[in-house]
């Protein structure tokens, strides 16, 4: 088994860290870069920073936030949120962030994927795909949740992997905030269908739920948010758990 990451994600809006339920009722949870450097000096792996505000001059307010990081954190981090364009990639990567997520715009547009693994490298670029179960379909959703797709999650993240992607980071709005455990079965089936690495996002609330999501899952990496925003489960907590429980952590 090879080395599972932990990862908390800061989903930012107006400057601030949120956090809701289902993608929805946000409320505040401090400062995203001193947050993402407190996690930085308690072990985290990597962070993930998603700009959820909506502002004509997206450009800037994400090079802003990748320097602002980059000046504070020692660890790699995502930036996503808005971006659209290799021009939005060029300016991220250049102020300091080590990847970058896209998520809209590539189901938009699937052969940016492609442009941006070949500008950049696909080392650069995750795919985030939010994505509803309804029914027996996993529904993929556009534009923070809140727009459904005729796209299916399995087949999208195959072609995403075949454009080039380099990580999918895979969010189950299921599961989003309710601290219930991740998508397993999902996570699951992504894990064994593809080759690149998967990180697993929706539904941390205890330790359990990693272990559960790197060995029944095989996911990759786990991403949560609100139990470290809230300080339920400390990052050295867990990660003294995940080797209690023969897990390879970094």
């Amino acid at each position: 088994m090879l080395a599972k990451r932990i990862i908390p994600c800061l989903d930012v809006k107006e400057g601030r860290t949120v956090k809701g339920i289902n993608f929805v009722d946000l409320k505040d949870a401090g400062d995203p870069v001193e947050l993402g450097a407190a996690y930085s000096r308690e072990g985290a792996d990597e962070l993930v920073f998603l700009d959820i505000t909506a502002t004509h001059e997206k450009r800037k307010t994400l090079a802003a936030l990748a320097r602002n990081v980059a000046s504070q954190v020692n660890i790699p981090f995502t930036i996503g949120g808005g971006i659209g364009a290799i021009q939005d990639v060029d300016v991220c990567l250049s102020s300091g962030a080590d990847k970058v997520s896209i998520n809209s715009a590539a189901v938009r547009n699937p052969r940016l994927v492609e442009q941006l693994a070949m500008q950049f490298g696909s080392q650069c670029i995750v795919v985030a795909i939010d994505a509803k179960q309804i029914g027996d379909q996993w529904v993929v959703h556009l534009n923070g949740g809140r727009i459904p797709t005729e796209v299916e999650l399995f087949s999208w993240a195959k072609e995403v992997s075949d454009r080039g992607a380099g990580e999918i980071l895979f969010t189950s709005m299921n599961h989003d905030g309710t601290k219930n455990g991740f998508a397993l079965n999902a996570t699951g089936r992504l894990s064994r269908e593809l080759p690149i690495p998967i990180i697993a996002s929706g539904g941390a609330g205890s330790a359990e739920h990693f272990y559960e999501v790197f060995t029944i899952a095989n996911a990759d990496a786990g991403l949560a948010a609100s139990i470290f925003h809230y300080d339920e489960i400390p990052i050295r907590v867990l990660k003294q758990y995940l080797k209690d429980h023969s897990i390879p952590i970094r």
